[in-house]
């Protein structure tokens, strides 16, 4: 893979674990996913893989007509049989059932909503190319998702968030010990994160010729392959600039040369260790709230939004397609700029 990118790295992986589930699926199944590349990342397919390979799994264990054949035997004749109450039996399935490693597994609902959402997808695939006659989970409803509030750094937590990264003084003995080697790095990230509401899979696919300190930007690739240059200001650029004096001194090992952020291992840091060390922080802070690198950045939509008062501004920073996606997230805001702006108008001096 060398000359490859980061991200072009992971979308070959993606591609190698997707085929090896399509390999598990009905033999029509590989059709699905070549009909819907040319609109879908890579990751979007394997997460509709995964979907799909409940769903089969749930007619083998759940519905006589299926307990005798083997998943792969299923046919697209078979799949016409399938009716509306057997999808809303699946839909009850869903809510709690055991894996094959004998694990519990609970969705809520978001989690039934995405794998019943992956199904409609898929029944419109076959019925639109006129394989299916029949087209059972387009009247299936979608369970009603009920608002979830966002969780966010309040302002003073971010200070000392930060804190705790520059001086470790609530960590355990054990991270303590990893503190000193880190803590430049580990500021310069967070710092980042909080200073430009990236995503953290477009954090951890920076390489060293992303930083533009001449014109305070770095290219970042977003969702679906788009390149786009981000800003920041004077302090991401000096917790930046202390860490790359830092980072020159490390001897990276082969193949991860051009990364900008490493571990200790020398590699490029995964997104499952910025998930760590964010929790590993956080924790000491805001043990209430469980904050994730997501979380960073909600935090860093709402302070430009109450900075700026500009949603579309917010949605093409965050990268957000749709600006509905962006209100939605920051409807609390909305209404408090609403209320802020009632007295703003005046009808008649006042004597």
């Amino acid at each position: 893979m060398k000359n490859l990118s980061y991200h072009e790295q992971k979308d070959i992986e993606n591609v190698k674990r997707l085929r090896e589930l399509i390999g598990t699926l009905p033999l029509f199944c590989p059709e699905f996913f070549r009909g819907i590349e040319p609109r879908t990342s890579s990751r979007t397919r394997i997460a509709y893989a995964y979907d799909l390979n409940v769903f089969f799994h749930f007619l083998q264990e759940e519905n006589p007509y299926f307990r005798v054949k083997d998943i792969k035997e299923i046919s697209l004749d078979d799949l016409d049989q399938i009716t509306v109450t057997d999808l809303e039996e699946y839909m009850e399935y869903l809510k709690y059932r055991d894996n094959a490693q004998g694990q519990e597994i609970i969705n809520r609902e978001r989690g039934i909503m995405r794998k019943i959402s992956s199904l409609k997808s898929f029944y419109n695939y076959f019925y639109r190319t006129e394989k299916l006659k029949n087209n059972p989970a387009a009247l299936v409803q979608l369970p009603k998702l009920h608002e979830k509030e966002i969780i966010r750094l309040d302002i003073d937590e971010v200070v000392l968030l930060l804190d705790e990264v520059e001086k470790g003084d609530n960590l355990t003995p054990k991270q303590k010990a990893f503190h000193d080697k880190t803590k430049v790095r580990d500021l310069a990230l967070l710092t980042l994160m909080l200073g430009t509401g990236i995503r953290v899979s477009e954090c951890v696919g920076l390489n060293l010729n992303d930083v533009d300190f001449k014109n305070g930007g770095i290219q970042i690739h977003r969702k679906g392959g788009k390149e786009v240059t981000v800003y920041f200001g004077r302090e991401v650029e000096d917790a930046l600039l202390d860490y790359l004096d830092e980072r020159r001194k490390i001897l990276p090992e082969k193949g991860h040369e051009d990364a900008l952020f490493l571990s200790l291992q020398k590699k490029r840091l995964a997104v499952r260790s910025v998930e760590n060390l964010v929790k590993k922080y956080s924790r000491t802070v805001t043990p209430n709230k469980k904050i994730t690198p997501h979380k960073l950045r909600s935090t860093y939509g709402t302070n430009l939004y109450r900075e700026t008062g500009d949603i579309y501004l917010v949605a093409d920073v965050l990268g957000h397609s749709d600006v509905n996606t962006t209100k939605k997230h920051y409807a609390a805001l909305e209404d408090e700029r609403r209320r802020s702006a009632r007295n703003a108008v005046k009808l008649r001096k006042e004597l």
